[in-house]
């Protein structure tokens, strides 16, 4: 689910709230950036409980409608497409995926039925579902195409869901993008005979354990860094420098000496493009210069830590 940028980002932002509530403490830090991490799988686990919350709305809204004094013929016969969805049916069965919930009390939806109320109402009354509801019988192919489309439409984009996730956890709303790409991937990868599994937050332990190394080693050495980077930094007043550029810059130095199998381009890159979602319109330019002098340094006086071909 996170991919190595994901991490870049989850590591820049631990960094930058430890510098502004002014930790000090290794073990403490660590925790920090895995309840950052945790907590954005959390937010994957709602969206995705978010589903099922509105598709059990549908199932009450059809019942009620059946017990109305005078139902009419929809009222009586409608169309079951939604409650019976065959993707939804096997996120619903998971047992990993209700354990999941379970375990880290992720009831949101039972405490605040509002939203999947609201969401309900959009949805019904949309385009979306009713030419959903218009077959009498959806294929599998069908049940996870309108899926994505309700995703896409009325939860992704839905700024109360926006406004519920901020006041939730302030963090979040920067993960919501990863969050929902993550989501709509899900759900397309789903097959009709395969069983339904929750993707990992990391792809691998090795990506694991490149956040925690990259997090630790910036920490570190931190002190070395900023000294490297001032060398490169004379004409410019160092108070001035934007905190989220000082730590992409160490952040980078750090892969350049302590990650050897990743190329000096690939970081450099990385690091580019974060700067210019996070920073401000004239960073990437600024971040760009400093790099490329440092690496150049670093590669004359063999503080370049790259073993393998091309990746210098």
């Amino acid at each position: 689910m996170l991919t190595r940028r994901h991490i870049r980002v989850k590591v820049m932002q631990s960094l930058y709230s430890l510098a502004r509530n002014d930790v000090n403490n290794m073990s403490a830090e660590k925790k920090f950036l895995n309840k950052s991490m945790t907590d954005m799988y959390d937010m994957f686990l709602l969206n995705l409980s978010l589903l099922i919350e509105v598709k059990n709305q549908a199932v009450d809204f059809i019942e009620r409608s059946r017990s109305k004094y005078l139902p009419t013929a929809e009222d009586i016969n409608p169309n079951l497409n939604f409650v019976n969805n065959k993707v939804l049916k096997q996120i619903e069965n998971s047992e990993e995926f209700n354990d999941l919930l379970e375990k880290k009390k992720l009831h949101n939806w039972f405490r605040e039925p509002g939203y999947v109320q609201m969401i309900w109402n959009d949805l019904r009354k949309s385009e979306v579902y009713k030419n959903y509801t218009s077959k009498t019988e959806a294929s599998f192919s069908e049940d996870k195409k309108f899926l994505i489309d309700f995703f896409k439409e009325f939860i992704a984009p839905n700024q109360k869901i926006h406004e519920y996730y901020e006041d939730h956890k302030l963090t979040w709303m920067d993960d919501l993008p990863i969050v929902n790409t993550a989501i709509v991937r899900t759900l397309e990868r789903f097959k009709k005979k395969a069983a339904f599994r929750l993707p990992r937050l990391f792809k691998n332990e090795e990506d694991r354990e490149f956040a925690f190394s990259l997090f630790q080693r910036t920490l570190m050495y931190e002190a070395d860094f900023k000294q490297d980077i001032e060398k490169k930094t004379l004409n410019w007043d160092q108070d001035r420098l934007a905190e989220i550029d000082a730590i992409l810059l160490k952040m980078a130095l750090c892969e350049f000496s302590y990650f050897p199998t990743i190329p000096v381009k690939v970081t450099i890159n990385e690091y580019l493009e974060i700067s210019k979602e996070y920073s401000t319109p004239k960073s990437s330019v600024f971040i760009n210069g400093v790099l490329d002098k440092i690496s150049k340094e670093y590669q004359q006086t063999g503080k370049m830590n790259k073993s393998g071909r091309g990746l210098r």
